[in-house]
């Protein structure tokens, strides 16, 4: 890790989901909290609480040094619009193969 850069993952008990166009994408009550030094929380899922069958695989990677190698999904009108990591950092290895969405409800309980 960077000096001054921090990352933690969490299992939370949020009630959150993914809605697009009306339509529930995922939605979970176990999502893991990541924190980052500098970023919103992001939540992953679990990949039994996301719709999968809805996403299309899309040519797009990205590397973080602290994270690793992410790959995305689309929805038909929405590129790009869900990451994970297949292979996590070992400091971060809770995530792998959980879903992260850029916009992500907590519902009020």
């Amino acid at each position: 890790m960077a000096k001054g850069h921090t990352i933690t993952v969490d299992q939370g008990t949020e009630h959150v989901r993914v809605v697009r166009d009306g339509q529930v994408v995922a939605e979970s009550r176990r999502p893991l909290l990541l924190r980052e030094t500098g970023l919103p929380v992001r939540y992953y899922l679990p990949p039994e609480d996301v719709r999968t069958e809805l996403l299309s695989p899309s040519d797009t990677t990205t590397h973080c040094p602290f994270k690793g190698d992410a790959s995305y999904w689309s929805l038909p009108d929405a590129q790009d619009l869900v990451w994970a990591y297949p292979q996590p950092k070992d400091e971060v290895a809770a995530i792998k193969d959980h879903f992260c969405f850029y916009e992500t409800e907590v519902v009020p309980g």
